[in-house]
């Protein structure tokens, strides 16, 4: 079963959440007190490794590299993290909370789209 995957930058005030909101990055947003974002999980061990992270520097001329060496990290066998990501997208709908500037080239979406691709066998948009 699919439900619903919404995307939403730590920074937004304005909330565009649904179901669990899950904070997808390594390191706490910059300039937030963690008593400011509601959040139901911090799952650190699904976001990118500082390698990856550091060398992608959110470069959208390095985006479709960045997909392919992060996908190649995530190995739901090897992470719990990202075991408990595809069981709570099981079971309702979530929103991966990111802080990232750029709202088409992040780690958040490259969740959404494997969520989705594990869960449904397709690759389907759903912002």
């Amino acid at each position: 079963m699919s439900h619903s995957i919404k995307l939403q930058r730590a920074y937004d005030h304005e909330s565009k959440s649904v179901g669990k909101r899950i904070l997808v990055d390594r390191l706490w947003p910059r300039g937030i007190k963690k008593e400011d974002l509601e959040l139901d999980e911090w799952l650190k061990q699904v976001a990118p490794s500082n390698n990856l992270r550091k060398w992608f520097g959110h470069d959208a001329e390095r985006w479709d590299e960045f997909q392919k060496r992060y996908r190649a990290e995530l190995d739901p066998s090897k992470n719990d993290d990202l075991s408990k990501l595809f069981t709570l997208a099981d079971k309702g709908p979530v929103t991966l909370i990111y802080a990232a500037a750029d709202e088409e080239h992040n780690n958040a979406v490259v969740l959404r789209d494997l969520i989705k691709e594990t869960r449904s066998g397709t690759n389907a948009e759903d912002k």
